[in-house]
């Protein structure tokens, strides 16, 4: 017993997943036990399923209790012993002997105990078995016990954990997102800048930037109200979506200012070719029209400036600074045309 107890503590302190705390425990319950197959098994009430998550059976033993086996809950000898409270049966034949599952894989002593969390809920059942019959010693009951009570606290921690860590990757991108759009936010688009003027740099490739204003955006709202503006925005932001290449990056800097960046063109293209082209495809995608209560907004697209940039020769603010700088010089031209 001495020995064991080693063994339990050794395993308890250097289990870094549920599988390293079970086999040895799986192992340790059969020592206990003397019988030949032990196993841990998930249960699905919802789905009415039972599934061998790991199983340990004895060398030449003629039980074979196999991992991912899956059963029907409802035919299973670990939901009859819940139901009428009986954990140990040295004949399942006589106890149980309409178990299709227990017939099938030739069970005779059963012995299980339920994996419960502090909730209450049921996580699965920890089970040993043979196709012999088999008496127990005093206080098996209490080992297999308390062998269970380590698992579930193990697969506490464990959802706890996974918890913490989605919850964390939840505010990480909630600190990088705009919550009206859904798209990327200034802080997540100057990391994006970062990472592709350090590719551009070692490609030799200019980076497009594109810089989007919704010209009379202030007007939508004062006409039409905020939830138009809103709207507005939601549709143009969906619109710029569609028209990204591979590599492209959409981001909402501002009330009414998106920015769009890309890797310049590959081959001969001119930067300024590439940068016009680039300006045309996501003004087209800046036209729109919605519906304001019974009235129809046509919106007649926004100011876009681009810049081909050589990331050697600036650095992200700079380069946006000159993507601002060529967006009013459009600005200040349509304003002249009207």
């Amino acid at each position: 017993m001495e020995s064991m107890l080693l063994a339990l503590s050794d395993t308890v302190t250097e289990a870094r997943n549920l599988e390293t705390l079970t086999r040895p425990l799986l192992e340790m319950l059969e020592t206990v036990t003397g019988l030949e197959s032990t196993y841990l098994t998930t249960i699905d009430v919802a789905l009415g399923k039972q599934d061998i998550l790991y199983a340990r059976n004895a060398r030449a033993s003629a039980l074979e209790i196999p991992e991912g086996l899956s059963v029907d809950w409802n035919d299973t000898l670990c939901k009859r012993a819940l139901d009428e409270g009986r954990m140990y049966t040295a004949n399942v034949a006589d106890c149980w002997g309409d178990s299709d599952a227990a017939r099938a894989l030739g069970i005779r002593t059963y012995l299980s105990t339920p994996v419960r969390m502090r909730s209450g809920e049921l996580y699965g059942t920890l089970c040993a078995a043979s196709a012999t019959p088999r008496t127990l010693s005093s206080g098996t009951d209490r080992i297999i016990a308390l062998f269970a009570r380590l698992i579930a606290e193990h697969v506490e921690r464990e959802q706890l954990l996974q918890q913490l860590q989605q919850a964390n990757r939840e505010l990480s991108q909630q600190a990088l997102t705009d919550p009206l759009t859904g798209l990327p936010n200034r802080r997540a688009l100057l990391q994006e800048l970062g990472r592709l003027f350090s590719l551009s740099s070692r490609s030799a490739h200019r980076v497009l930037i594109g810089l989007i204003d919704l010209d009379g955006f202030k007007s939508v709202n004062d006409t039409h109200g905020h939830d138009a503006g809103d709207q507005l925005l939601r549709q143009v932001a969906a619109q710029l979506s569609t028209t990204l290449r591979a590599g492209d990056f959409l981001a909402r800097i501002g009330g009414d200012e998106f920015v769009a960046i890309g890797m310049g063109p590959t081959d001969d293209t001119p930067p300024a070719q590439a940068a016009h082209r680039f300006q045309q495809r996501l003004f087209a995608q800046t036209v729109t029209a919605l519906t304001v209560g019974d009235t129809r907004l046509d919106y007649g697209g926004a100011s876009v400036g681009v810049v081909a940039v050589d990331p050697a020769g600036t650095d992200p603010n700079a380069a946006l600074q000159l993507a601002d700088a060529a967006m009013y010089a459009i600005k200040t031209h349509r304003r002249a045309a009207h």
